[in-house]
């Protein structure tokens, strides 16, 4: 069931306010294991070219163990490159939403903002 346009404006509040009360906490939790770098995706094209070509040496000799292991290979480089690409993709969305959100804000209104919607949403399940 998706949420609702409240919903995700009160947890987007809700990061925010995080955010502001604890950020060493969201950036832990937020991190990327992967750092995308020029080096990861040279190393991963670098494998693919090797991989194809001990393919195209087991094809030649007609050594099955050889093509195999040259697939293997291949398949690591392109994982490592694709990888890379969405590793960089999370790091600049999260940097994106860290640099929105770096101005502090009032916890104590947010606070009684929340409590008013729940009350609302209370009042109006109940008549």
């Amino acid at each position: 069931m998706p949420l609702s346009d409240r919903e995700k404006r009160l947890l987007d509040e809700m990061e925010a306010a995080l955010l502001t009360e604890d950020p060493r906490l969201v950036s832990a939790l937020s991190a990327s294991p992967l750092t995308p770098s020029k080096n990861r995706i040279i190393k991963g094209v670098a494998l693919l070219l090797f991989g194809l070509v001990t393919v195209l040496v087991g094809v030649i000799s007609k050594a099955a163990p050889i093509g195999i292991v040259g697939f293997l290979i291949a398949l690591t480089g392109v994982i490592t490159v694709i990888s890379s690409f969405s590793a960089s993709g999370k790091a600049k969305s999260l940097s994106k939403n860290s640099n929105s959100s770096k101005t502090p804000k009032n916890t104590s209104k947010l606070r009684d903002r929340l409590d008013k919607r729940w009350d609302q949403r209370w009042d109006e399940r109940n008549n």
